[in-house]
């Protein structure tokens, strides 16, 4: 069984998600979530795009994250080894 990779369109055209890193955050009652995503053109370029989400639906837009909020990111890039290594926090 293939599985095709989802794509997504960019600036520079489309390109593959190869990892999703989902932040849930929250403010009072508010919760939405930041996303990290890496993504790969067909040339091969790696491409990290930063989004948060409402509902489920990714959305565009300034994307805040507290210091707390940057401990869990880093904690949580564990689990995704080819996005931490693209931002630098591989090994």
């Amino acid at each position: 069984m293939t599985t095709t990779a989802t794509k997504v369109a960019t600036p520079w055209g489309a390109a593959a998600l190869v990892e999703e890193l989902t932040l849930p955050q929250r403010v009072g009652e508010k919760r939405f979530a930041s996303l990290v995503q890496l993504l790969e053109t067909d040339r091969g370029e790696r491409l990290v795009r930063f989004a948060y989400a409402t509902g489920g639906a990714a959305r565009r837009g300034p994307v805040t994250l507290r210091a707390r909020d940057l401990e869990r990111l880093r904690a949580a890039l564990a689990e995704h080894p080819a996005l931490a290594e693209t931002l630098g926090f591989g090994s």
